[in-house]
């Protein structure tokens, strides 16, 4: 897993370096200022049938629905931004009962403070959770591991902020993650104690950084880079990194592929790395 945290931190300085190069090529424009909204959802299907095929084969849907939201106000001495992400998705295969696929419910707010210092104060709150019960199907009978805000991740975050263009957006800062559990205590109980434990708070550093750049008109990659290290255990490093690239057919028709690599030892002693393809129709709301 050392060896993944490095790339990711090697990844994230060439791309900062890379874009504050391009910041300093770049003309002036004049700030808009006021509300600027943004509500974007989308549906894919795939679905496969078979009625007496030779070469073999299991009837399979798979269905995915998002919806994004992002709601900022840009004024002079500051910038407020709160944003949603919810994605769920199901697949069955054959007889075999329906599967979640994808299953994620991720909130945060972002309030700057501009002081023309080259970088900014902010303060911010992120919370992360899921819709319904996560199972664990790698037993003959599927076992319950998760459930709605059983884990639920609470961040809150004040710190300095730098934006050199609308391509990248990075900040770091001191942290307070808090882990809340219900039923499934092993995502916040510490094993050293005799006790066990439904909630664990967390002191620690925090980084955040969202690229998003347009390689062509209908062709988008979006990357979001999470870091969070607690001051007890330093090199603990919690990582999430969402990369999307979108591409567009026509209004309402897109592909989208997604990567995502999460690495939490609480978790997990490896990364865990999810990838999908998929074609499907969005709708834009606002």
């Amino acid at each position: 897993m050392k060896q993944s945290v490095i790339f990711v931190y090697i990844f994230a300085s060439i791309l900062g370096y890379n874009i504050h190069l391009l910041a300093q090529e770049e003309k002036d424009e004049a700030p808009v200022y006021g509300w600027k909204n943004m509500v974007l959802g989308s549906l894919n299907l795939t679905q496969a049938n078979f009625d007496n095929w030779k070469a073999g084969g299991e009837n399979s849907l798979s269905w995915q629905t998002n919806l994004n939201a992002k709601f900022e106000k840009n004024e002079l001495n500051y910038n407020w931004t709160s944003s949603g992400k919810f994605r769920f998705g199901q697949i069955k295969v054959g007889g075999q009962s329906s599967k979640k696929s994808v299953d994620e419910i991720l909130l945060e707010t972002i309030y700057n403070f501009k002081l023309d210092l080259g970088i900014d104060p902010y303060i911010s709150l992120t919370a992360l959770t899921q819709f319904t019960k996560g199972y664990d199907y790698s037993t003959d009978v599927k076992i319950a591991i998760s459930d709605f805000l059983d884990p639920g991740y609470f961040t809150q975050s004040i710190g300095f902020s730098y934006s050199p263009n609308d391509i990248i957006k990075t900040r770091i800062g001191a942290a307070l993650r808090e882990t809340v559990t219900s039923k499934y205590n092993q995502y916040a109980d510490d094993p050293e104690t005799a006790k066990v434990e439904k909630t664990k708070i967390e002191a620690g550093l925090e980084s955040v950084t969202d690229y998003v750049f347009k390689i062509e008109e209908d062709l988008i990659f979006n990357s979001n880079l999470r870091l969070f290290s607690n001051f007890i255990q330093f090199k603990q490093i919690v990582v999430r990194w969402d990369n999307v690239v979108i591409a567009k057919i026509t209004n309402n028709v897109n592909v989208n592929f997604n990567f995502q690599l999460l690495y939490d030892h609480i978790i997990s002693s490896k990364r865990q790395i999810m990838q999908s393809l998929a074609l499907g129709v969005s709708y834009s709301f606002l």
